[in-house]
């Protein structure tokens, strides 16, 4: 699907009548993708074709890398992109940015990757997606630490507003950094919107086409995300294999997801429990069988320690997949009930949370429909509406 269309404009976002007269210049730094396709990104690449949906009288700059040749500039009139020098996540990148913007005369410049530059336009406003490098250092690269954690209180302290994914996110920011309540406002994210059509549309010709090249049946317990600490994989690992030994099923445990950093404990525990035989990674996954696989899968287990949304959630609801998460950070919020919620360390619990769901189909019916309808409680064009009247207030 192009999302940069206007017919898929029109088709996925509604387009909505603009309710007021300023018009305002505003940047969005659209730089990551290049750099790195992770959550961060795709909030990027959904959040500017909803906004163009929304908007057609505002200017919007999409500020991307002059290497990168990929257009992600919806195909409007009133969006335009611009190429900085400026790589993403450069020791001296705050300054670096302010030097090539500082001219433009923007009158917002949104910072989707938490840290803006020093001085860009007359307002600015960043989005925190988590605060994972302050409550769980040991999960991060040295890096990622510098970066984020070297950084986020001089951060929220110089936008002039924050954007948080998640209410559990506005509260740490509150809490723990310090921010004025009035500074940070939850928009909540949403799934792409292809999940739900997917899900709606799939034949089940094509199901099975993804099934077979991946060697699968229906009915396989599921994980999705990047392998790394953050996602309490072992836990996950610890409960399936108790599963087997209960003989409660035969179903494999399908990992879908890119290596992210020191998932060697992933591996270790996978031989330590022998579970090899079991236990698939699969690592190069487009969303259209990704929604192929929700379709088919028993159930979705996420038992992280930390997610500042967690977007596989929302995925799997649209498309008819029973969610069993950890009862951590923003999962309650989004989950809502749902799903079931599970202590993040209990594999006795998971165990048992996954033979129930397993067993009782009427207790699977009941968490499809539940999903279904929250699920569709969350859109972009929702997400889009609350970040532009943000980016209306400060101007």
């Amino acid at each position: 699907m192009d999302l940069f269309s206007h017919k898929t404009h029109d088709q996925v976002y509604p387009r909505a009548k603009t309710d007021y007269n300023l018009t305002m210049q505003i940047g969005i730094d659209a730089r990551l993708p290049h750099y790195q396709m992770g959550g961060i990104s795709r909030y990027v690449l959904q959040l500017l074709p909803a906004l163009a949906a929304l908007d057609n009288v505002n200017e919007y700059i999409v500020f991307h890398s002059r290497k990168d040749a990929t257009d992600r500039v919806p195909h409007q009139e009133n969006f335009m992109r611009q190429d900085l020098w400026t790589p993403c996540h450069h020791r001296y990148e705050r300054w670096l940015l302010s030097l090539e913007l500082v001219s433009r005369n923007l009158d917002v410049l949104h910072s989707p990757d938490f840290i803006p530059p020093v001085k860009a336009a007359r307002r600015h406003i960043i989005t925190v997606h988590d605060l994972t490098f302050l409550y769980y250092p040991q999960f991060l690269t040295e890096e990622s630490m510098g970066y984020y954690a070297g950084q986020i209180g001089w951060a929220v302290n110089h936008a002039d507003r924050v954007i948080a994914d998640s209410e559990h996110t506005r509260q740490d920011l509150i809490k723990d950094l310090d921010v004025p309540a009035e500074k940070v406002v939850t928009v909540h994210l949403a799934a792409d919107p292809q999940f739900a059509n997917i899900a709606g549309n799939a034949q089940a010709e094509q199901i099975q086409s993804t099934l077979r090249r991946y060697h699968l049946r229906p009915g396989f317990i599921l994980f999705v995300g990047t392998l790394e600490p953050r996602k309490n994989i072992p836990t996950l690992l610890g409960a399936y294999a108790k599963l087997r030994r209960s003989t409660a099923t035969t179903a494999p445990l399908i990992m879908v997801g890119r290596k992210g950093w020191l998932y060697d404990d992933v591996f270790a525990t996978i031989d330590k429990l022998g579970l090899r035989p079991h236990v698939h990674h699969l690592s190069e996954v487009d969303d259209r069988e990704l929604a192929h696989l929700y379709l088919s899968a028993a159930l979705l287990a996420l038992p992280s320690y930390y997610e500042g949304f967690g977007l596989p959630v929302l995925e799997a609801m649209h498309c008819r997949c029973p969610v069993l998460v950890s009862n951590r950070a923003s999962l309650p919020e989004v989950v809502g009930e749902a799903g079931v919620l599970l202590e993040a360390d209990d594999v006795e619990g998971w165990a048992a949370a996954m033979k129930r769901v397993l067993a009782d189909d009427n207790l699977r019916g009941q968490m499809i429909a539940s999903g279904l309808r929250r699920a569709q409680q969350f859109s972009w064009s929702r997400t889009a509406a609350e970040t532009r009247r943000v980016y209306e207030r400060l101007a």
